[in-house]
């Protein structure tokens, strides 16, 4: 292909637009240059030099093309504009301006001299040259500053932008949380970056990915997003769904910068659904912040600040029944008063009230310097602090109801540092130098806690279980402190170490290579039932009587919870090279090796009863554990128009390393428990308020009663380290590293009308894929109904395995985009998903990864449809901009989706589900399928709608300020007709045979929204 004919592809500016497929290296702050220079005839023109500019701080790189006509620059701040000098002894010297970078995408540029003429220079703009933006190997998305700023972001999240993605599914029907699901993958498999620094979920506990409640870093810091679902380059590591990578803005030779505030209230929010009123709890918040970059020294030091606060509620939207709330309980108001009068008088215990909102609050702060040493080096630091709160609910399905107490805090405080060094050595080889540190002090105390300490909740949790005299099912309302939250605290810190390299050869290849470290330290105090839990399977009439059904009592033998914690760690270390090399004028390859490989010293504590039971240790880590991971990847030009990309490579990553922290925790040798069964207290021949029954481990200033001491015959045990103990977790001794094999096939067509099509086909292939199976259970028959019978043979135990099935996934994806001449621009796209795993392990509990799923044997490995495949999804993104008022543009941008629902699965209701297994093991779920029954073979309902933004620039207060009104609409379809937009889903994705109704509406995500606000730029 002719250098005329490589000029004439695609616009970067255009192909951005799209929001889907252009290329971006994950885990980078930066972004680099790459191309060729050659004389008029399309011969190179070796030693002509090239100076780049960086206008807004006046950075300069000069580099000598090589013998090949060939250069590279990387360690480019992303953004712009940049200004490149092109100056040749032999050919007329140019200058092409108005050149952006994108966040770690090499941009292409290739630039055929003309002969020497009377001008002195000639100055070019970069879309005069159609630089290209082609390039990509691999299905991603890209979102520029123009993309965050116009979209309806009423979270003020970058889940609200990278949605617009349709191989993207955010999951709005969680509340807050918003997960984020990638081509069908848990939202534990994923990984996001912050100015290099992993801002992942690293413990594993939360949904949303962040480390934080809330993304922990203001939405007004952003420079750029990017999203890699399938990427090729050896740097990438830590995930098997996506990666999510952002850098923060910097300070300029210019002041700049703005100031926002924002507003929402139970006045700006739906009444009805579906003709039904609603009642919303009464709540108002609103958020306010700043974001300002200035020189410190000019063209040399910058720095950037930004900060954001929210004040807001946490809303409870569950009521009696008949109460009008958003979410209606089958228990009356009666019954509700009934249990609230016993526990008061008898228990001598206050539960609270129904809770409908409780305040809470998010602050973020982000401080950025960059040094321009000179111009061969460049010194960027990024300090990140983030504390946020918000009230949850552990027992919030519809057919639970939880007093005031039950509540618990939900908090995260952060802090993180990044010091980054890039260094060009000389025109071939340059480097890139960067430690990271991240500090996680995380909290779950119960709303019982007053005192906020380890331990220090007063009252147990109790259940009643209520038979609702209209349809006959169970309501369990809570009522005393969370069970998991008694004795909860998470403390981690993550240090992180890159060393990179890049060579270029005078041959064309450009080598990638590096060394990275990153090594966690985890605190982490999980025991629950320290002050007892109590069901009362009887109802309100056993509640009164003090006649439980089930007691649960676990803690440290010393009675501290503390001596209970699992202290561990490990290293994840990893060694990679690559080459890149164009193969001809229209094919480049890439082709690169990664090892990465785990040390640590910490092991699980060995209990001496499960190595006699088993005949090998429950101590098992995973030191020495690795996993090598070949990639290749190519672009090619089928012509002017048109591109072919993809590749092969072998990922791994997505740590939830809850799963790991379970085997530190649950070894019945730090911790043990107790259960009232083994003492008479279960079987209705024992009262709790009997005289004989005394209770241990009563805090000081309360009654010496039930829920607020033990029975002393559980404390007595566990103190003396004997009871019944809780399954023990252990790692299996020949685990090995989970990975996943991507395939990865696409291509992009510019039409004549500048429309930009592209398709995508990515197939992925899941290998040794984490599982947890009971490890004490033998089969040793089959009944007549074709289930397996077990016996537990050894200590019982729950085992972090790997399948031996392997799990195939694919997605394909269609996109379309185009800006038109009037002001309008356009981007939609299709998904379609069918992913597969063999467990969907949702839980950060083993016992719960065990069992809340859908099965005909609980230990088979059956690779089914996954829990978080979304089979069909569609999304449009629109704005447009005009003028009302002369000068002041009135700017409109919408979003709207269409997706399939959640799958789910038929499955016999808890009692027919453990007596098909006669308790070996124990079943706590509806979870065993039908034989012949298949998991997730329903299909949940369809869910669509459209979010809207309005803005009004207005006048600022001096000359280049500007300001604006802006309104956002969540769910703009629902408040247009209050049938619309409402999003129904299956809780756990099991559904009792025979249910009729099996999906509940889901009243956060169906009810309109409405938040408005302020923006003042600078």
């Amino acid at each position: 292909m002719s250098s005329s004919a490589k000029f004439s592809r695609i616009a970067a500016a255009v192909a951005l637009s799209i929001g889907l497929s252009t290329t971006a290296m994950a885990q980078e702050t930066s972004s680099a240059i790459r191309g060729s220079i050659s004389g008029p005839m399309g011969n190179p023109a070796p030693g002509t030099e090239i100076v780049l500019k960086h206008l807004p701080t006046g950075a300069t790189k000069t580099i000598t093309v090589n013998s090949a006509g060939q250069f590279t620059l990387s360690g480019l701040r992303v953004g712009g504009p940049y200004e490149i000098t092109i100056d040749s002894d032999k050919y007329q010297d140019t200058v092409v301006s108005d050149v952006y970078l994108t966040l770690g995408e090499p941009y292409d540029f290739n630039y055929a001299l003309e002969e020497k003429n009377d001008i002195e220079v000639i100055q070019v703009s970069a879309s005069q040259i159609a630089v290209s933006a082609f390039g990509a190997m691999g299905p991603s998305a890209s979102f520029d500053l123009t993309k965050l700023e116009n979209a309806p972001t009423i979270n003020r999240n970058i889940t609200d932008i990278i949605r617009i993605d349709p191989r993207v599914y955010v999951d709005e029907t969680q509340g807050d949380a918003n997960p984020v699901q990638c081509v069908g993958k848990s939202n534990r498999f994923n990984s996001l970056t912050v100015d290099g620094v992993k801002m992942n979920d690293s413990f594993g506990l939360g949904s949303n990915g962040y480390p934080t409640i809330r993304m922990p870093f203001s939405y007004d810091a952003i420079e750029q997003v990017t999203v890699e679902i399938a990427p090729f380059d050896v740097i990438y590591s830590g995930f098997t769904g996506c990666n999510i990578n952002a850098v923060t803005k910097t300070g300029t030779n210019e002041v700049h910068g703005g100031a926002f505030w924002d507003y929402g209230s139970d006045s700006l929010q739906g009444d009805s659904l579906e003709g039904d009123d609603i009642s919303s709890p009464s709540y108002s918040d609103k958020r306010y912040g700043f974001h300002v970059g200035f020189p410190l020294i000019k063209d040399t030091l910058f720095g950037f600040v930004s900060y954001e606060k929210y004040e807001g509620s946490s809303l409870f939207t569950r009521g009696t029944r008949g109460s009008g709330a958003i979410n209606e309980v089958n228990l009356s108001q009666e019954n509700l008063d009934e249990i609230i009068r016993i526990s008061n008088e008898l228990y001598q215990y206050d539960p609270g009230v129904v809770p409908t909102s409780i305040p809470e609050e998010d602050e973020k702060l982000l401080v950025k310097l960059d040094w321009n040493i000179n111009q061969d080096h460049r010194l960027s630091y990024t300090y990140n602090y983030n504390d946020g709160n918000f009230f949850n609910t552990s027992d919030g399905d519809l057919d639970e109801f939880e007093l005031y107490n039950h509540l618990y805090e939900v908090g995260t405080e952060l802090q993180s540092h990044v010091i980054s060094l890039y260094s060009d050595w000389n025109d071939k080889f340059s480097t890139e130098i960067r430690y990271s540190y991240l500090d996680v002090d995380n909290r779950q105390i119960s709303n019982e806690n007053a005192s906020g300490t380890v331990g220090g909740a007063n009252f147990g949790e109790m259940q009643i279980y209520v038979e609702d005299e209209l349809t006959g099912e169970d309501v369990i309302v809570y009522l005393g402190s969370d069970d998991s939250r008694q004795a909860n605290d998470l403390d981690y810190t993550v240090n992180g170490l890159i060393l990179r390299g890049y060579y270029s050869l005078d041959n064309g290849h450009d080598l990638t290579f590096g060394y990275e470290r990153e090594d966690l330290d985890v605190f982490n105090v999980f025991v629950q039932h320290t002050e007892t839990e109590m069901r009362f399977y009887g109802g309100i009439e056993a509640f009164e009587a003090g006649l439980p059904g089930a007691i649960y009592y676990n803690n440290a033998p010393s009675g501290d919870p503390n001596d209970a914690a699992a202290e561990w760690g490990y290293a994840v270390n990893a060694l990679y090279v690559e080459d890149e090399f164009m193969f001809n004028d229209d094919l480049t390859l890439t082709v690169g090796l990664r090892y990465d490989w785990y040390t640590t010293d910490d092991a699980p504590e060995e209990n001496a009863e499960f190595v006699e039971s088993y005949g090998f240790s429950n101590s098992s880590n995973l030191d020495g554990e690795g996993l090598i991971q070949p990639r290749i990847g190519f672009n090619y030009y089928l012509n002017d128009s048109t591109e072919l990309r993809g590749g092969l490579g072998l990922f791994s990553g997505g740590n939830p390393n809850v799963w790991l922290s379970n085997n530190f925790s649950n070894n019945n040798v730090l911790q043990f428990g107790a259960r009232g069964r083994d003492y008479g207290y279960t079987d209705g021949s024992r009262s709790l308020f009997d005289d004989d029954v005394v209770y241990s481990g009563v805090e000081d200033g309360v009654p010496a009663g039930p829920g607020y001491g033990i029975p002393s015959e559980l404390f007595d045990a566990v103190a003396a380290g004997d009871g019944s103990n809780f399954e023990i977790n252990y790692l299996d001794p020949d685990f090995e590293i989970p990975s996943e094999l991507k395939l990865a096939l696409g291509v992009t067509h510019q039409t004549e009308e500048d429309y930009i099509l592209q398709a995508d086909l990515l197939v992925s292939r899941t290998q040794n894929q984490a599982i947890v199976l009971r490890g004490d259970i033998d089969q040793v028959g089959t009944t007549d109904d074709g289930y397996a019978i077990y016996e537990s043979n050894r200590v019982p135990s729950f085992v972090l395995t790997n399948s031996d099935e392997d799990s195939v996934s694919y997605t394909v994806s269609l996109a379309v985009s185009k800006a038109y001449d009037n002001g309008v621009s356009l981007s939609g796209g299709y998904a379609y998903n069918n992913a597969e795993d063999v467990q969907p392990m949702t839980s950060s509990v083993a016992f719960s990864n065990y069992q809340f799923r859908a099965f005909t044997n609980p230990n088979e490995q059956v690779s089914s449809l996954s829990d978080y495949n979304i089979e069909h999804r569609l999304t449009l993104n629109v704005s447009y901009s005009m003028e009302l008022f002369d000068g002041y543009p009135t700017s409109i941008g919408a979003f709207g989706l269409i997706q399939s629902g959640k799958p789910f699965s038929y499955t016999l209701s808890q009692d027919d589900s453990n007596g098909v297994f006669g308790f070996t093991p124990y079943l706590d779920s509806n979870n065993v399928l039908p034989v012949g029954g298949e998991r997730n073979g329903e299909d949940g309902s369809w869910w669509n709608k459209v979010d809207l933004r309005l803005t009004q620039q207005l006048p600022g207060f001096m000359k280049d300020h500007s300001a604006s009104a802006f309104i956002v609409f969540d769910n703009f379809t629902n408040f247009l007709n209050d049938d619309w937009g409402v999003a129904e889903r299956v809780i756990f994705n099991t559904v009792e045979v025979g249910d009729t109704t099996p999906e509940a509406r889901i009243g956060d995500a169906s009810l309109w929204e409405v938040r408005v606000g302020f923006n003042y730029n600078f």
